[in-house]
């Protein structure tokens, strides 16, 4: 299986690159092929809403940044994960930039490729998930119709349990 992490945290080395890091141990040990794109380093805009895409543009949008990459990872991507801490209640501003640009490659329909979703999620506060799962909900397992692999949440420090948790569900796929 081909799998494509997003990772929204500008932090190389906080809970949320522990929690992408753990998965992708599990997941490369039992063979499946992955991805990781840390989104914070990529020059990534914001979706201009010109509708480019969706008329001359067929499906390509009119901005040429980085975003260009993950649209070919896209193609033929399996599985998606999308990895981020919470700010101001929701997936950080650079991951979600990412996901506002989904519209020119998955919109109407995803890559028939991709069918599964999964999300880790670390915050302060273990009461600061609701509008990253709202998005999830809604765009993802709602709209595109993806299989809901799971939502892995850490609040405060990663635990060592919780680790243990996503390294065994990347082995597990």
């Amino acid at each position: 299986m081909k799998i494509l992490v997003l990772n929204g945290s500008p932090r190389q080395n906080g809970n949320t690159a522990k929690m992408v890091t753990a998965f992708c141990e599990g997941a490369e040990s039992s063979r499946h092929t992955v991805k990781t794109v840390n989104v914070c380093k990529l020059n990534v805009k914001g979706c201009l809403a010109c509708e480019y895409c969706h008329s001359k543009g067929n499906g390509k949008c009119i901005q040429k940044d980085d975003m260009q990459d993950i649209y070919l990872l896209l193609n033929d991507t399996n599985m998606l994960i999308l990895a981020s801490p919470i700010y101001y209640h929701g997936i950080s501003g650079q991951l979600k930039c990412v996901i506002d640009r989904f519209y020119s490659a998955l919109y109407p329909a995803a890559p028939k490729s991709l069918t599964q979703i999964a999300m880790f999620l670390s915050s302060g506060d273990r009461n600061q998930y609701d509008g990253a799962m709202f998005s999830y909900n809604g765009d993802f397992l709602g709209y595109l119709g993806l299989r809901n692999m799971g939502v892995f949440t850490s609040a405060g420090n990663v635990s060592d349990e919780l680790l243990a948790k996503i390294r065994k569900f990347g082995e597990s796929l």
